[in-house]
């Protein structure tokens, strides 16, 4: 039986960093469930008396959105998310490689994966993109973990030779051989993509980023994932490992690492060829908003998006909250530091369609419209009392929702639908 979902829906027809009217509000909206996809949008009265036998959901004022992705986390690091920051380096030493370490033992992997998922689901996100560790192990366990609650994933085996403990490194033939396994195992299997993983350049040699290359040229649909220029001793850092490279992109782009499908996390402090390359190849970046300033890295320049992809993401555990509504917030202070200031709408959309985009799939999550997956989040835009009474000043839909970006938390997310399935985890 088909479900019908009443309340306001929003939704997006293009791209509102370069399009002013790309965003669709419907006051009494209804959407559609049928099969796991969105079958109808739009009034509800009309919906109502078109499909009377329709399981009918109230939300009443409640916002009808599609459910957060999530572009770039660490779910190994949910364990230790808010932990007392430092650099990045320190950071990592500290409390990064010890926690990943225990992901050897893959009870410990399997209970954080699902420790991890319950707790987005949580917050309204149905779809992640996820960093493992060096252990085949923890892959298997995020992947399992998804497939059981239905939802769209992509993760991959993090990869690193050098530059971190015994217990985390691998070498370029096994990161290959271990990453081609678990590709062939999990990629496209129900909603799930394997991601290639080197975690970055540092504790990545050139042998290995070749390695990876070469199999991603073996499997081009598959994505890439790593990191770029979050800090600037980080890129000093680079500068004395590839003396070679022209910068930071060219020891990935050297060994076939940058085209559409790459996925580069922070990418704050590119220089002006890093960005004409990345605007070039067709690459997408992802904002950390949270983790940039929790562990002091810079200020994103959200005007790429007029150039790029660019998805929005909590980097779990750098980042400092599960909740896109938090990393929302912080996307738009951090903008407003660069003089940059961002419209409600391109905030969701950042959270949504924009991250989904990044991920090179907007053609199946991330928005509202016939077809798509039915990954719903369900938004109470009235969740405390001191975001009731912003938005009861409210003069249009985005200045109601605005409150919500700012200051809403779990309590904001009313329900939760996967794959046209209602879900509550808390």
């Amino acid at each position: 039986m088909a479900d019908l979902l009443l309340g306001q829906v929003v939704s997006f027809q293009g791209d509102p960093f370069v399009q002013a009217d790309a965003a669709r509000h419907l006051a009494n909206g209804a959407v559609l469930i049928d099969a796991g996809r969105i079958a109808a949008v739009g009034d509800a009265a009309d919906l109502r008396a078109r499909h009377p036998q329709a399981r009918v959901h109230d939300y009443d004022r409640a916002l009808i959105s599609a459910g957060f992705v999530d572009a770039h986390v660490h779910y190994p690091q949910t364990a230790i998310i808010a932990s007392w920051g430092k650099r990045l380096i320190d950071w990592l030493n500290t409390y990064t490689f010890p926690e990943e370490m225990r992901f050897a033992d893959s009870a410990y992997a399997d209970t954080i994966a699902n420790r991890y998922l319950d707790l987005v689901l949580a917050r309204g996100t149905t779809t992640v993109c996820t960093y493992a560790t060096i252990h085949p192990a923890s892959v298997d366990a995020i992947f399992t973990a998804a497939q059981s609650r239905g939802m769209r994933l992509y993760a991959g085996k993090t990869c690193m030779d050098r530059n971190a403990p015994a217990g985390l490194t691998d070498t370029a033939q096994s990161a290959y051989d271990d990453s081609k396994t678990l590709l062939q195992k999990w990629h496209g299997v129900g909603r799930l993509s394997y991601v290639i993983t080197p975690r970055f350049s540092p504790t990545s040699t050139p042998e290995q980023l070749a390695a990876l290359g070469a199999l991603w040229r073996e499997y081009p649909d598959c994505l890439m994932q790593t990191h770029l220029s979050e800090q600037l001793d980080e890129i000093a850092w680079v500068k004395d490992l590839f003396p070679q490279s022209r910068d930071y992109l060219d020891t990935y782009e050297a060994q076939g690492l940058l085209r559409e499908g790459a996925l580069y996390g922070h990418a704050i402090h590119l220089t002006e060829r890093e960005k004409s390359r990345l605007i070039e190849a067709g690459a997408s970046l992802i904002h950390c908003p949270t983790s940039n300033t929790f562990i002091g890295s810079g200020l994103f320049d959200m005007g790429l998006a007029r150039h790029l992809r660019v998805g929005l993401a909590t980097d779990t555990g750098g980042g400092s909250s599960f909740s896109m509504l938090r990393t929302m917030a912080a996307a738009y202070e951090v903008a407003q530091l660069r003089g940059q200031s961002l419209h409600p709408s391109q905030l969701w959309w950042l959270a949504t369609q924009g991250s989904a985009r990044a991920l090179h799939a907007d053609h199946q999550i991330g928005n509202i419209a016939v077809g798509m997956e039915a990954d719903l989040a369900i938004i109470d835009l009235a969740s405390t009392p001191a975001i009731a009474q912003a938005t009861a000043r409210a003069e249009d839909i985005w200045q109601a929702v605005f409150p919500t970006i700012m200051m809403g938390d779990d309590r904001a997310i009313a329900a939760v639908w996967v794959q046209g399935s209602n879900v509550k985890y808390s």
